[in-house]
């Protein structure tokens, strides 16, 4: 739980006071419902132990063979960077770039980055130089790490594949699975407090702000910094005393990058579901397949659950949330001070479920990986699957770019009193 008497809602900018909090406790912003802390009994042992078990997971799951394909009578084996290769043979560098780093090495990256914070605060020993920016990072790495969105990738391919072959799991696969839980339960036991708690802060740069003076929220470790007591880099730009992140007001240019990033998926959508995504050789007839008539295949075979999920997935989803951050932007360049609360719950609904929209990306993985019998069965990656990942990680960037900040300043005009309270007059009470 956070020390900090004060925090700053990063959603809302609303000043708040921290109550003490129960074990398994919580607190929200009292203005927009954001989840502000949690108190998460036992968090360092939990994650700790959690973590180690994950590392010994992560290296089963990369050192032995992941899903084996069987057809008249030739076997092909492949382990999770298999497909990664692959792909870079069939000049698709860029797809294989993005699937590395979010089911490989963004998992696994996270996983040391906790083993290398965590265990000096368990053995009570010297933290290690860069400490807060090793823990900047985890926190940075947390919405691109994607296994258990690969894995109904797994179940995807799998079921396209039972008609033309045999699929037997390997080792790797089974680890795979219970490391997706065990990565999972570790993010979920972690509270962040108890890690910023043990850097070192000198008491001007944790006292609360006078009164009338402004003050700043970091993003990352969450300190309310006074004017006066933020650090300053060579360039005077003003930084985070305890973590050294920037410190803003308001992200740079979220608007202008936001619309940027926003248009350029609208431009790379239409292209992604009209351009197959793959084609397959089967006894020498190829067929191509968009991501529409991937779902039309699970149809015909009765996988409605899966059908679903990937029509919802990579459909659906990247659809709604580009209407949602078109909505955002329309609102906040219009001053709109319509329902600010429900607009901060849709900003919470596009960061929340871009990733998945990556099933797509990495069943084209797994079958261009498995599937490599020449003109007996073979898979292509297309063009499709290029604009496809590339609206997925454009979505991503630009729901991660909008301010939600900027949704309630248009009310903060109309009602002057909120803005003192965030810039350090009297904090509002917290709601629990």
């Amino acid at each position: 739980m956070s020390d900090d008497a004060l925090t700053l809602c990063d959603e809302c900018d609303l000043l708040q006071r921290n109550p003490p909090l129960p074990e398994g406790g919580s607190s929200h912003c009292i203005r927009c419902g954001h989840l502000l802390h949690r108190h998460r009994p036992d968090s360092l042992n939990r994650t700790l132990a959690l973590t180690l078990a994950g590392l010994v997971l992560f290296v089963i799951a990369n050192s032995y063979p992941f899903l084996s394909f069987q057809m008249q009578g030739q076997v092909t084996e492949t382990t999770l960077i298999t497909g990664v290769k692959d792909l870079t043979e069939q000049g698709k560098g860029e797809v294989a770039a993005v699937v590395l780093f979010t089911a490989i090495l963004a998992p696994g990256l996270q996983l040391l980055l906790l083993l290398v914070v965590l265990l000096p605060l368990k053995l009570g020993k010297a933290l290690p130089p860069g400490f807060p920016t090793l823990f900047r990072w985890f926190k940075t790495l947390l919405p691109w790490g994607m296994m258990d969105v690969f894995m109904i990738g797994i179940l995807v391919s799998v079921v396209k594949l039972t008609d033309m072959a045999t699929i037997v799991p390997g080792t790797s696969l089974y680890a795979f699975v219970v490391l997706i839980f065990v990565l999972a339960a570790a993010q979920a036991a972690l509270d962040p407090d108890i890690v910023w708690a043990r850097v070192p802060l000198a008491p001007e740069h944790r006292r609360p702000p006078h009164k009338g003076e402004p003050a700043i929220g970091c993003d990352v470790c969450e300190l309310l910094v006074p004017e006066g007591a933020a650090l300053h880099d060579h360039r005077g730009r003003p930084r985070c005393p305890r973590c050294t992140d920037l410190l803003h007001r308001r992200k740079p240019y979220s608007l202008q990058r936001t619309w940027a990033l926003v248009i350029a998926a609208l431009v790379f959508y239409i292209p992604a579901n009209l351009y197959p995504v793959m084609s397959v050789t089967s006894l020498g007839q190829t067929q191509s397949d968009t991501i529409f008539s991937g779902v039309v295949f699970l149809l015909e075979h009765g996988m409605w659950p899966l059908a679903a999920i990937v029509f919802i997935a990579s459909i659906f989803v990247p659809l709604l949330k580009l209407l949602i951050l078109l909505l955002l932007l329309i609102s906040v360049q219009m001053r709109s001070s319509w329902r600010p609360r429900d607009r901060t719950r849709l900003y919470r609904v596009t960061e929340a479920i871009g990733r998945w929209s990556m099933v797509d990306i990495y069943v084209v993985t797994i079958l261009v990986a498995l599937v490599r019998l020449g003109n007996l069965a073979s898979i292509q990656a297309e063009a499709g699957a290029v604009f496809f990942c590339a609206v997925v990680i454009i979505t991503m960037l630009a729901a991660m770019s909008f301010d939600p900040r900027l949704i309630w300043d248009a009310m903060e005009q109309q009602h002057a009193g909120d803005r003192p309270a965030a810039r350090g007059g009297r904090p509002e009470p917290l709601a629990g």
